[in-house]
């Protein structure tokens, strides 16, 4: 498996999967091991895919220091991931937690990023507000489902703040389009995937400057895509479409049917969108 040195001297890994011109694909969580990904619903057939453990997850060493999971301060892991891989400028995809990655990035080299994918993602970094009244919305979509009850009061718990770890448990369908075997396989994954100290650490004080962030987004001279799942609870169209105005040139698309993790709902269509707007 290939490695790289952080700048702090953290042995980081990295997984090399398809064909072509790189895509470096950052994982959410946050702070989850890249593995979750899978093949992005056959993007390989398109791309070769570098996926990044970030620093503590997958294959990648623990830092001496835990304030270094902070968000902002895994940017110069990218930057020294991309001078590893010896390109100019790379292609580079944010998933969920990821995406407050992948734009703290961009705002910060903007010259080093070609195109800009943001799947599903999270809206910290600009400081956008997703609210309960959002969210309830967006599960009304899925009141005939037979776990729509359980799932609902769940999230009942949560927002009110006195949600529990089952709590969580019991609302995770609402993350996938379809609460079938592999959404449930992939589920249950997550716990062995994620590293908790680094989730903790990933959003703490200063990980996130909006104020500066955003009018850097708005000078961001590439093309940017953003994908929502119609059905996603955590990134609501609503919020990723207010998300995309921030940038100059950015194409908003809302995957049918899709929950967190559109390459699972639909890999087809979630490859194909994706595949078109890097060929572009």
């Amino acid at each position: 498996m290939p490695t790289f040195s952080a700048p702090d001297g953290t042995l980081l890994a990295y997984h090399v999967s398809g064909a072509g011109a790189p895509l470096v694909c950052l994982p959410g969580g946050p702070m989850q091991a890249s593995a979750y990904l899978g093949d992005l619903g056959g993007l390989t057939a398109h791309r070769r895919l570098i996926t990044l453990d970030l620093r503590g997850t997958g294959a990648s060493a623990v830092p001496e220091d835990p304030a270094s999971y902070r968000c902002d301060r895994l940017v110069d892991d990218v930057e020294a991931l991309r001078e590893h891989l010896g390109l100019d400028t790379l292609d580079l995809l944010g998933h969920s937690a990821g995406a407050n990655l992948a734009v703290r990035y961009a705002a910060r080299h903007p010259e080093r990023v070609g195109r800009l994918l943001l799947i599903t993602p999270s809206v910290m970094a600009v400081g956008i507000t997703i609210t309960g009244d959002d969210r309830r919305e967006t599960t009304q979509l899925r009141k005939d489902e037979p776990w729509f009850p359980e799932a609902s009061a769940a999230l009942e718990a949560i927002i009110s703040g006195e949600g529990t770890q089952d709590s969580w448990r019991a609302m995770a369908p609402f993350y996938y389009g379809r609460w079938d075997e592999t959404a449930r396989a992939h589920r249950a994954a997550e716990d062995l995937q994620k590293n908790p100290e680094a989730g903790a650490a990933f959003a703490a004080a200063g990980a996130f400057d909006p104020d500066t962030t955003r009018p850097a987004l708005a000078r961001f001279p590439r093309p940017v895509l953003l994908v929502a799942g119609e059905v996603d609870l955590a990134g609501p169209p609503r919020a990723i479409a207010e998300f995309a105005e921030l940038f100059p040139k950015a194409e908003f698309v809302v995957q049918p049917g899709a929950g967190h993790f559109p390459w699972l709902d639909d890999p087809t269509r979630f490859s194909a969108t994706a595949a078109a707007f890097l060929a572009a």
